[in-house]
Parts: structure tokens; C-alpha cells; sequence
């Protein structure tokens, strides 16, 4: 019996230093289960339990009277059906934990208080790798396409490129439901592995790269061109077509007025000799 009280001071003063240097910090994925953990061996008679999120009582255990309660209606019935008291520790255990159980739970036994905060990582999209064919460049050693990959409503997270493994460049952000993009230049010709990796500190999802999927080599003979260049193609195309056609129907009509003015010669020269013929 001694040496559990022993055990329990012990543990009392460990909480109270625990909560002097700051909160314990906890964190999962979403839909997964999280315990925060009491630091008890076991319940002593008379011991008050309680635990509170943001200073709103979620659950109880009062040994005076034996009773253990949740409180699942609170906070517009974000914790109901989730909450789960071990009655041997007073540990709490969170089940299909979402976004919006992150935050700051308090345990108090009987005076003595513990804090934790907890986070609830959200499940994480793959990364969308998309390229950039006007801004596809060609030079006469080699060509390179611009590449784009991003990701919506994401939030604690770091998105990478990486070229086998190998990291070439990375952004990361805190803030929840953000959207990220991160700009890459590969070399057609380059066959090396190329990936984007979206990750936060409990998980990760990654996209690998088929350059050939989505960069179009030029053959030497031809450069990758962007719509501007493309489009100013075509106008001079059809401009050239168009000066064909106004020299085509000049020099037509010029031969016809030729033939005409041939014609008339022809038919007075007819006509004096004819008038000469009677005189």
C-alpha cells in the first residue's frame, strides 16, 4: 500500500513539471484512434478524473461514487461515439478522429492537472503532376519541358520533387486547407526517375513522373513552338495565300487585256484593207 502511494506522488509530481514545461504534443492521422495516456497504473479510491477539451468537460471518472461518464453532446456532438475511458488509468482514447478534435485537452486528478495537444493530421491527396507545353523550349543539344505539381486543401504539410532520390527542390507550409504548387524544368532525353512527394509527419503520398507521357520530344528538324508562335504561323500562312492568289488574278486579267487589245489591232487592220479593196 505504501509503496503505491509512493508510486502515485510520484507521479503527481511528474505531471505538475509536465505541465510547467508545456503540454504534451500528440498527433495522428485522420480516422485513426489516438489514446492520450493518464500516467496512472491504476485508479485509487476516491480519485476525481476529469477531462476537458478547450475547458469543456467531455468525460469523468468520480471513484467516490463509482461512476464513469462521457459527455457526448458537447460541442455539437463532435465527440459522440468516439470517446473511450479505460477504468482501470482514467486514459482517454479518441476513435475516427477528425480536424476537428486538434486542440487542447486538459486531465485533472483530483489538484493536480496535465495538458496535451493534439493534432489531426488530414489524409493526404496524391500530388497532380501536369505540364506546360507553352512553355516547351527546344534548343540545337537538347529540349525541356515545364512541369507543374500541385496539390488542394492540405494543410502541415512539405510537397517535394525528388530525381531518383534525390532532392531537387521543396515548399512547405502550416496553415490548413491551402493549395501548393511546385514549378520543375526536366530534360526530355533525361532518364533518370523523376517523383512528387506530398508528406506530413506521420505519412506521405507520391506521384512518379512519365516524362514520355507528358513531354513531347522535337525531332531536329522541328522546334516545339508555343500558340503565340503557332498562331503566327497560320497568319502568314494564310497571308502568303492570300498575295498568291491577288498575283494569280492579276496576271490573268493582264493576259485577257492583251488578248483583247491584240484583237481589236486585228480588226481594223480588216477593216482598211477592205476600204482600200473598193477604192
Amino acid at each position: 500500500m505504501m509503496k503505491k502511494m509512493f508510486l502515485k506522488l510520484f507521479l503527481l509530481c511528474l505531471w505538475h513539471l509536465v505541465g510547467v514545461f508545456g503540454d504534451e504534443l500528440k498527433s495522428v492521422r485522420e480516422r485513426r484512434s489516438v489514446t492520450l495516456n493518464s500516467g496512472l497504473t491504476e485508479i485509487m479510491d476516491g480519485d476525481l478524473i476529469q477531462w476537458r477539451f478547450f475547458n469543456t468537460s467531455i468525460a469523468e471518472i468520480n471513484k467516490r461514487f463509482d461512476s464513469m461518464t462521457v459527455y457526448d453532446d458537447v460541442l455539437d456532438g463532435r465527440f459522440r461515439d468516439r470517446l473511450k475511458l479505460d477504468d482501470q488509468t482514467g486514459s482517454l482514447t479518441i476513435r475516427y478522429t477528425t480536424t476537428e478534435h486538434t486542440g487542447r485537452y486538459e486531465l485533472q486528478i483530483n489538484s493536480v492537472s496535465k495538458s496535451f495537444n493534439l493534432t489531426v493530421l488530414p489524409r493526404l491527396p496524391v500530388p497532380v503532376i501536369s505540364s506546360n507545353s507553352t512553355n516547351c523550349s527546344s534548343s540545337s543539344s537538347s529540349s525541356y519541358c515545364s512541369l507543374l505539381c500541385s496539390v488542394v486543401n492540405v494543410g502541415h504539410v512539405t510537397l517535394s520533387w525528388y530525381k531518383g532520390n534525390s532532392l531537387l527542390s521543396s515548399i512547405s507550409v502550416s496553415d490548413l486547407s491551402i493549395s501548393l504548387s511546385l514549378p520543375l524544368e526536366v530534360e526530355y532525353q533525361d532518364n533518370n526517375t523523376y517523383s512528387c512527394v506530398l508528406n506530413n509527419p506521420i505519412s506521405n503520398q507520391t506521384r512518379h513522373l512519365d516524362i514520355s507521357q507528358l513531354c513531347h520530344t522535337c525531332s531536329d528538324s522541328e522546334h516545339c513552338c508555343g500558340y503565340t508562335e503557332a498562331v503566327i504561323r497560320l497568319v502568314l500562312s494564310a497571308l502568303v495565300g492570300v498575295a498568291t492568289a491577288i498575283l494569280l488574278v492579276y496576271d490573268i486579267r493582264s493576259r485577257r487585256a492583251e488578248q483583247d487589245q491584240a484583237h481589236i489591232h486585228t480588226s481594223e487592220n480588216i477593216e482598211e484593207s477592205e476600204a482600200d479593196a473598193e477604192l
